[in-house]
């Protein structure tokens, strides 16, 4: 198993930061959709189904090759699609109706602390005293960030929990895989299958009829394409790629940089309020980045 010194590249670092940026524009894509009457649910379901057909057909483009896959790594797969993205954004939408969004949110950025700890026991990673610092840095700032939560409930807060784990599991599962498979054909079958799953929780029927009820199908059809290029297809590609080019927990802690870019465009494009926690917030995710990006020395 490759350490940390040997995985590491900085152009991995630079791709899942990039990937987090375009993941924080997700709430303008989904305020739009919800606002023509599709629930969370549906939208994630759209999303994933688009975001699904795109990769199939970049991979058919770029290696057609690529749609062979073991049949023993099936699990896999199966795991990626459903146990990573479906159930982790099932959950994350579970906790946004049952507590405020910024519980929810803190809660999916625990996915950092999952990661770490499932990287030493799986993917034997080793717990630095450079990564804990970062890991606390980045919890703290997507804590300043989301603000200090509101409505708790017990239920609210174990599927706030499962998110921060299905989120987090990307990662680990995303290694294995990577092992044997390209990025491209590692996003396509995950998205395929959870696109195929999110069908049989999403309501079809009342989901079709909102569909075919829209005052332009053209235009429709073009919003939700573009939500899945910016919020799935760029993004996940983005991030499979830097996860083939760093370690699980590094990857983890690098992409919390998504809250703090959601909060910028809620400033600059939702025309948002920032108050000074949030500030503090974005500072201490891209110290975090900062402590991530220095030399390691040696350490125990």
């Amino acid at each position: 198993m490759e350490n940390d010194a040997a995985k590491k590249s900085p152009m991995g670092d630079i791709l899942i930061i990039i990937a987090g940026l375009f993941w924080g524009s997700m709430g303008i894509f989904v305020r739009h959709l919800n606002g023509l009457g599709f629930t969370s649910i549906q939208v994630a379901c759209v999303r994933l189904v688009t975001a699904g057909i795109i990769f199939a057909l970049i991979l058919l483009i770029k290696d057609p090759k690529g749609f062979k896959i073991s049949f023993k790594d099936i699990p896999l797969f199966l795991a990626l699609g459903l146990v990573s993205i479906l159930f982790f954004t099932c959950c994350y939408f579970t906790a946004i109706r049952l507590m405020t969004m910024s519980t929810a949110a803190i809660l999916l950025y625990t996915s950092p602390i999952w990661v770490m700890v499932l990287s030493v026991i799986f993917l034997k990673e080793k717990i630095t005293s450079r990564k804990i610092i970062a890991l606390v840095l980045a919890f703290a700032g997507c804590v300043l960030v989301s603000g200090f939560g509101g409505k708790v409930t017990v239920i609210g807060v174990l599927v706030g929990l499962g998110s921060g784990l299905g989120y987090g599991l990307y990662s680990i599962f995303g290694t294995f895989a990577l092992k044997k498979y390209s990025p491209f054909t590692v996003t396509c079958y995950t998205f395929l299958i959870a696109g195929l799953g999110s069908i049989f929780v999403a309501d079809p029927a009342d989901l079709a009829a909102k569909i075919s009820a829209a005052e332009s199908m053209p235009k429709l059809f073009g919003f939700i394409v573009l939500t899945a290029i910016v919020t799935a297809v760029i993004p996940f590609l983005l991030y499979t790629l830097g996860l083939n080019r760093t370690t699980a927990s590094r990857a983890a802690v690098l992409a919390t940089v998504e809250p703090a870019a959601a909060t910028l465009f809620g400033f600059f494009v939702m025309k948002e309020t920032a108050g000074v926690p949030a500030v503090l917030g974005i500072i201490l995710v891209f110290a975090a980045i900062i402590v991530l990006s220095l030399q390691p020395g040696k350490e125990k």
